[in-house]
């Protein structure tokens, strides 16, 4: 009976433990239309997957996403569904889609917008080159039935302008979103600006950056952005995971995944893993 009664309240203790955590992942997996020879999709894909399904995220924003990607990962990780639309249309389309575990989450409301002075409509958005969007969803815990917001986006890679403006859309979002809704709002997302660039400023001055308030220090490179060098130092953070600032989130660790294979990354971005409170 005493052993029974300790199993017990081991798993009654487990359970309000994972209950009261939140991984949320970040991770740009390199668009598999790409001629990148030995780093190609083809080459690359099961270690993508592999790695998903080691750290077992909650969600996981993902970019440069395309369908038959998209396809493949959900095959190989049934537990997960996705939110999100193509970011235009045609074969080779990017989503910037949020994976999440549906036996543990149920989706409120979803909906995608585009990067743009016009975001209801499939438009590019001031200086930038590409199309870009925001995903966003409001989700429930089925067990305890708390919400969040999550949000997830790739911003432009070239236009700096369409950048700042991005980061001004989605800090109205954020608000916008939390006056519906008074729950957490978490971004992911590859905005392709250094921490030092105006529109990661922009970014701050309503959601916090979990590198900087984590609890235990960074762990991994401090940088996102591996170009496929192995050799060479990853120095280059423009992967990150924002959360608003007025929550009851904390941030308790965060970790920049540099694993690897035969001396290559899975993809030409490391993800980012967060472990909120």
């Amino acid at each position: 009976m005493k052993q029974f009664l300790s199993v017990f309240f081991f798993v009654f203790a487990w359970s309000l433990f994972a209950q009261n955590h939140l991984n949320v992942m970040s991770y740009n997996i390199r668009l598999g239309s790409a001629q990148d020879g030995v780093n190609s999709w083809e080459a690359r894909k099961e270690k993508v997957v592999a790695l998903l399904d080691y750290y077992e995220a909650d969600f996981i924003g993902l970019q440069e996403v395309q369908k038959f990607q998209l396809d493949y990962i959900l095959a190989n990780l049934p537990e997960y569904s996705f939110i999100g639309l193509p970011r235009e249309e045609g074969e080779w389309a990017e989503y910037s889609c949020i994976l999440y575990r549906k036996n543990f989450f149920n989706v409120v409301e979803q909906k995608t917008l585009w990067l743009s002075e016009t975001p209801e409509k499939m438009t590019k958005g001031w200086d930038a080159v590409c199309y870009r969007v925001v995903t966003y969803g409001r989700f429930k815990n089925k067990n305890t039935h708390k919400e969040f917001w999550m949000s997830n986006t790739h911003f432009d890679h070239l236009g700096i302008e369409a950048r700042e403006n991005s980061a001004n859309l989605l800090v109205d979002l954020s608000t916008q979103l939390q006056k519906q809704k008074a729950i957490p709002f978490i971004l992911t997302g590859d905005f392709n600006a250094p921490k030092e660039e105006k529109t990661i400023a922009i970014l701050k001055e309503k959601l916090l950056d979990s590198y900087e308030t984590a609890t235990k220090k960074p762990y991994g490179p401090k940088g996102t952005w591996n170009a496929f060098h192995f050799q060479e130092e990853i120095a280059n953070r423009i992967d990150y995971v924002f959360y608003s600032q007025k929550t009851k989130l904390k941030v308790n660790k965060i970790a920049i995944i540099d694993d690897f294979y035969d001396f290559k990354y899975p993809s030409d971005h490391l993800p980012v893993l967060v472990n909120f409170e």
